[in-house]
């Protein structure tokens, strides 16, 4: 049980990392492409975020050594 809090703990600040980061580069990316309108800075960010919470999953299990490391 403290185990599980521990780890839903690991996995919140590493999200709070990791989709910040991920968002920031899509809006990077989308800026450099020319697309400086509302939708494609939007959607950026938000496929970032959605793209954290994998990423973070996968570094949590990689730094509790857990199954799949």
């Amino acid at each position: 049980m403290k185990e599980d809090i521990v780890m839903s703990r690991l996995f919140f600040l590493l999200y709070a990392l990791i989709g910040p980061s991920l968002a920031g580069v899509g809006v990077v990316i989308v800026l450099t492409m020319g697309l400086d309108t509302l939708r494609p800075i939007l959607t950026s960010a938000a496929v970032g975020f959605a793209l954290g919470v994998p990423a973070a999953w996968i570094v949590m299990r990689q730094l509790a050594g857990g199954p799949g490391s």
